[in-house]
């Protein structure tokens, strides 16, 4: 199960508390963090998955190294439309906080049918207000779950 979680590169203590919570419980079920891979909630978030043990991917826009505890850094130069690369790479998306970047992100994602679950973020139709990380996580792989495709295995003789 890969997770993105969205948020601010400035937030605040609450939303840094809030996303190394999130992060500690992704990884506690083994799913992948996966975010903007810079600083503030994208930050706060890797390192709580990895204070649990977790792998993180960072979607970075420009082609720096982001932040210290991301596991996987892909630098795609495209500024902003790498929330598009980001979103379509999940199962699930979590905001929490977040400006008008976040808000780009959820709206790609509930354009392409992505289920979002929010902590203290835009209040908007399709995304599902969470009051706790753990309501938001548990919600969230509940969705992800549901959303993925049933892969059937290949056969090790069919040609791929």
């Amino acid at each position: 199960m890969q997770i993105a979680v969205i948020g601010r590169g400035d937030c605040s203590e609450d939303e840094r508390r809030r996303a190394e919570t999130v992060g500690r419980l992704i990884a506690g079920r083994g799913g992948v963090v996966c975010c903007g891979g810079r600083g503030g909630v994208m930050e706060a978030v890797c390192r709580g998955a990895k204070e649990a043990g977790g792998r993180t991917v960072g979607i970075l826009p420009d082609t720096g190294d982001g932040n210290a505890y991301l596991d996987l850094v892909i630098r795609t130069g495209m500024g902003h439309a790498r929330n598009v690369i980001l979103i379509l790479s999940v199962d699930a998306v979590i905001a929490v906080g977040g400006g008008y970047g976040t808000l780009s992100e959820i709206a790609v994602a509930l354009k392409m049918g992505k289920p979002v679950f929010g902590l203290s973020t835009w209040d908007i139709e399709g995304v599902v207000d969470c009051t706790t990380p753990e309501e938001a996580v548990s919600r969230a792989f509940r969705a992800g779950h549901r959303s993925r495709p049933s892969r059937s295995p290949r056969d090790p003789g069919e040609p791929l």
